[in-house]
């Protein structure tokens, strides 16, 4: 039996898979192209899959002998060109980009105001960059740079600054006889001195800029420790609903202790009585000091026309059997704090605060017997004229007049 039988090459060596030059590729393709010549006929005489050679070609024709080598299709000239406006559209961006921090720097060095609107006034002038791509950059309206640019910044016409020899004479008079007002407080007194000449009072503000200015400020307290919360709210809306007392002692130079008890309005803050003693405060200090506040808003009454809260602390004289007794016979409804609670009695504790911080830090204190004697002085000039922040940094007197006659003026003497 003769005939021919298909050659087969054998490869050796662990790999079994045949690897063709991209020369040979071309090669079999140019052999499709041959008269009378298929892709299968070469694919056959080649020794390699119709299928692989059919790629081969379409790859050839499309002109990716890179692809061809690598086995890898060619890009679409649609992706291409989409590939391609991206580039340009990144590009396009960064140059913004680029000139936005341009624009920026030069900003920072011919800056001489912080205003905007007059920076980039400031940079569209010296034209190195387009006055558009200014605004948008800085965020301001063209047509108002434009006409900065054209016509220059405009001249505000403003008051004359007003002399300061003045008021700081008035602000040093107020700290030396207060030394422990802040600006707010210092900024009332002017305000009821100047009331009361019928002049105009410096603004708040400006008593503020010229403490700073001559280092008149007070120091911030910045300590601060952990309390108790407490969400209630101490103060009323009205006077003689809710009144709180506590108590507080304190040492002269010559080692004796004054302990003082009080009672304040929660609404207008008024102190309206107080004792004080070098022993302990006992039950009859304290119904004695009830009687006294009663007497002050009522005259002469033995009995509430209607019941007022006493807010206290849980001190024995107050949670005393006879202290409590007497309360509910006069009218008056006893209330105690919380236990290790002094933010339930707030504004007690505030009022004490303010009462050792401006009168009893800066007032002499020789011996108890003094003491005893100035406290009604300290206690008069705290109602008649020490400002409050809470009534608009008007004194309780003050408050007292404005609520009787909110259209009225108020006229208090200092004396």
């Amino acid at each position: 039996m003769t005939g021919s039988y298909p050659r087969t090459e054998v490869l050796p060596g662990p790999e079994r898979r045949r690897r063709w030059s991209v020369a040979e590729k071309l090669a079999m393709v140019d052999e499709t192209r041959e008269p009378g010549a298929t892709v299968s006929l070469v694919a056959r005489r080649r020794g390699v899959s119709p299928n692989q050679l059919f790629t081969w070609r379409r790859l050839a024709e499309q002109g990716a002998l890179t692809a061809t080598q690598a086995e890898e299709e060619v890009v679409p000239a649609s992706a291409f060109r989409a590939q391609q406006d991206m580039i340009r559209e990144l590009q396009r961006l960064m140059g913004k980009k680029t000139l936005e921090t341009e624009i920026l720097k030069e900003a920072l060095e011919v800056a001489t105001d912080f205003k905007k609107t007059a920076v980039a006034a400031a940079v569209a002038a010296t034209r190195q960059f387009p006055m558009t791509a200014v605004c948008e950059t800085l965020g301001v309206a063209r047509s108002n740079v434009a006409r900065r640019v054209v016509q220059g910044p405009s001249k505000r016409q403003g008051r004359p600054a007003q002399p300061e020899e003045p008021l700081v004479s008035e602000i040093m008079a107020v700290i030396a006889e207060m030394p422990s007002y802040d600006y707010p407080r210092v900024w009332a007194v002017l305000r009821r001195r100047s009331e009361a000449r019928g002049a105009p009072s410096a603004n708040r503000k400006r008593v503020y800029r010229i403490m700073k200015k001559h280092g008149l400020l007070l120091q911030k307290h910045a300590g601060g420790h952990a309390e108790r919360q407490h969400d209630g709210r101490v103060a009323v809306e009205q006077s003689n609903l809710r009144w709180c007392s506590d108590g507080f002692e304190f040492a002269c130079d010559n080692a004796e202790r004054v302990r003082v008890a009080f009672a304040l309005d929660c609404c207008d803050r008024e102190a309206m009585s107080h004792v004080a003693t070098t022993a302990g405060i006992k039950s009859d200090d304290i119904r004695d000091l009830m009687v006294t506040a009663v007497d002050q808003r009522f005259s002469r009454l033995n009995r509430l026309p209607t019941t007022i809260e006493w807010l206290t602390d849980n001190g024995s004289c107050y949670t005393a059997a006879d202290t409590r007794r007497f309360a509910r016979e006069i009218g008056l409804l006893s209330l105690h704090t919380p236990i290790e609670s002094p933010q339930s009695n707030g504004m007690a504790e505030a009022f004490e605060r303010t009462f050792k911080r401006d009168y009893v830090a800066f007032n002499p204190k020789p011996d108890a017997a003094t003491v005893i004697q100035s406290l009604p002085i300290w206690f008069e000039h705290y109602n008649a004229l020490h400002p409050h922040r809470a009534l608009g940094y008007r004194s309780p007197r003050e408050f007292i007049a404005l609520k009787a006659n909110p259209t009225g003026e108020v006229a208090l003497s200092e004396n």
